[in-house]
């Protein structure tokens, strides 16, 4: 029965607005009395913060309980233990908080200092209202018998189902679901960006990754140093019992081991659906908002993948196997519940929308934000991360702009600006673009990462292995670390300078990289060991990047001069033909790094 429908039923709220960033919900808070943003992820057992947020902002540390290991998608990690003095959230001081500490960058992104996990939602009833803005948390008296989905029209469709009871063992929100009609158990996670299920449970429901129509759904990482490859395969169906189901869809796959269980449902899910946690309860209640329920882009990874060429920074677009998903429902998404919203409510929404690359609702909702505070930059800065997804470079240059007149030290305005500058060879600007964040950002910023590699890609190596200077000691067990690691490599390579340093850089990031996926980091390795004059180990690399990119032009002269080197001149020249045939001016590019046959 509805929640209106029991007299005796009471409840009181807490309203936490929140922002997307790509698909993940981010709110704010303070540290101390600081604003801080943290990622809500309700797939974390406890809520946690960097080693290199502890250092930031001086947080008092200590043990952890004794046997804690923090498991993930990336591996399995030991966490400390920090205490925030005073924690503020929703306008409420709370004393002496405890965060987990983890070597990772744990939240879900650069502004963001950590997140905030089960040991703090499971108390409430959670309503993750996530395409409009908004997370509540409730607490509901007398309604165990009530259909606690208040917001549903007479008549609207809506999925309950059970959920395992949280324990101090076991916090995650757990459930059950069906794949091509095989039972599995998911977990409810909205700090996963994307739905993944364990390449075991695929197995079962006769799925493999060698099997026709699977294709390479590139690397994610999570908790723990590792990265992991995904495979998209198409299934039959995915659905919940007496529930919602998706027919002939594509599901993300790995080989992960996910805490006893066989698949997240990520913050795409939670985009596409209206959901309501009933902790109280232990149900969890859902209805469809339209569009993807599962993002199946293929992100790329940043870390260089030849000895000449830039960090790779696009992603795939949109796979067509999501329209089975777009269409099995209607979109009510861009309704707030009738009622009026104000400027930073339209913005959040917006964020919702682009989220789910629905970029027209979420232009809209941006602009008209604008136009109700026009001296926010923020919420300009996000049209002009719209425009940019959209390939619409000229307008999203003139919000950024118009975001840094109104705020010169936002530095997601400068980096976004700078990346537009670089793509258009405007390295001079795209200079002071770095600078600045540079000047601006704390000196343990997680924002170091992405400057290494955008000092990089303007040709400052030096400045950009400060950058990798200050970003690597504090993210020992950071997933990225590969890719900060190679980088660092990669600018002492081509400026041929510290090669013993260089080559212990690319020796730490293939033991830390997936297997099929380290070409970059073999071709970087190989260019340190040419240029040390260990041509057969240099060969070797070359060989074994070739193996996974064989139209790597780089790989192929690189290991042409090697052989030419060691008088294998037929073998070489040959290598030189083939490269040059991919790449005409791969010749001259070596010879500006100093390298010729």
């Amino acid at each position: 029965m509805p929640l209106s429908a029991f007299a005796e039923c009471k409840r009181s709220k807490v309203d936490l607005p929140v922002t997307i960033q790509g698909t993940r919900p981010v709110i704010g808070a303070k540290f101390n009395g600081q604003d801080v943003r943290l990622l809500v992820d309700s797939g974390a057992s406890f809520s946690m913060i960097s080693s290199a947020v502890v250092e930031q902002f001086k947080l008092r540390t200590g043990m952890a309980p004794f046997g804690l290991v923090m498991r993930g998608v990336g591996g399995s990690t030991v966490p400390s233990l920090a205490i925030v003095k005073v924690f503020t959230i929703a306008n409420a001081d709370v004393s002496n908080v405890e965060f987990l500490v983890s070597g990772n960058e744990v939240g879900a992104g650069s502004n963001n200092v950590g997140l905030i996990g089960q040991n703090f939602l499971e108390k409430w009833d959670v309503e993750y209202d996530l395409a409009n803005g908004m997370i509540r948390l409730m607490k509901d008296e007398g309604c165990h018998k009530a259909l606690l989905a208040y917001w549903l029209t007479p008549g609207q469709s809506y999925t309950e189902i059970s959920i395992q009871r949280p324990t101090p063992r076991e916090p995650l929100t757990i459930g059950s679901a069906y794949v091509n009609g095989v039972k599995i158990r998911v977990i409810f996670d909205t700090g996963a960006s994307l739905s993944l299920l364990s390449l075991a449970a695929a197995e079962r429901a006769g799925v493999k990754v060698d099997m026709p129509g699977v294709v390479d759904g590139g690397l994610t990482r999570g908790i723990g140093r590792n990265t992991v490859r995904t495979y998209i395969a198409p299934f039959d169906s995915f659905k919940f019992q007496d529930g919602e189901e998706i027919r002939h869809t594509h599901l993300r796959i790995a080989d992960i081991n996910i805490n006893s269980s066989d698949m997240l449902l990520g913050a795409d899910f939670f985009l596409s659906h209206r959901v309501f946690v009933a902790n109280s309860q232990n149900k969890l209640y859902f209805t469809y908002n339209g569009g993807p329920v599962f993002n199946l882009t293929t992100a790329s990874k940043p870390a260089p993948d030849s000895t000449t060429s830039n960090p790779a920074t696009d992603t795939a677009p949109d796979s067509a196997a999501n329209t089975a998903e777009a269409q099995h429902a209607n979109s009510d998404a861009n309704k707030a519940g009738g009622e009026q919203i104000d400027a930073a409510a339209l913005a959040r929404r917006g964020t919702g929308f682009a989220g789910r690359r629905d970029f027209e609702h979420a232009l809209a909702d941006f602009t008209r934000a604008s136009e109700l505070e026009p001296g926010n930059a923020e919420y300009l800065y996000l049209r002009g991360q719209v425009h940019a997804q959209k390939g619409d470079a000229d307008k999203a240059m003139t919000d950024f702009n118009r975001a840094l007149e109104l705020k010169p030290d936002h530095v997601p305005a400068l980096m976004s600006r700078a990346e537009l500058r670089i793509r258009t060879r405007n390295m001079a600007e795209a200079r002071t673009d770095l600078d600045a964040v540079n000047k601006f950002a704390a000196k343990q910023a997680d924002v170091r990462y992405e400057l290494g590699f955008a000092y990089q890609r303007i040709n400052l190596q030096p400045i950009a292995i400060e950058q990798f200077d200050l970003w690597i000691p504090a993210h020992d067990e950071d997933g990225r670390l590969a890719d900060a690691l190679t980088g660092r490599c990669r600018a002492r390579a081509l400026m041929g300078r510290d090669l013993a340093l260089a080559l212990k850089d690319c020796n730490a990031a293939v033991r830390r990289s997936a297997k099929g996926s380290n070409a970059g980091i073999l071709d970087i390795r190989a260019l340190v060991r040419l240029r040390l004059g260990d041509y057969d180990k240099s060969i070797d690399d070359y060989d074994a990047a070739l193996k996974i990119e064989p139209q790597n032009a780089g790989a192929l002269y690189g290991r042409g001069v090697a052989k030419i080197k060691k008088k294998k001149i037929v073998e070489g020249e040959a290598d030189i033909a083939n490269a040059e045939k991919i790449a005409p001016k791969i010749a001259e590019r070596f010879k500006a790094l100093g390298i010729a046959p």
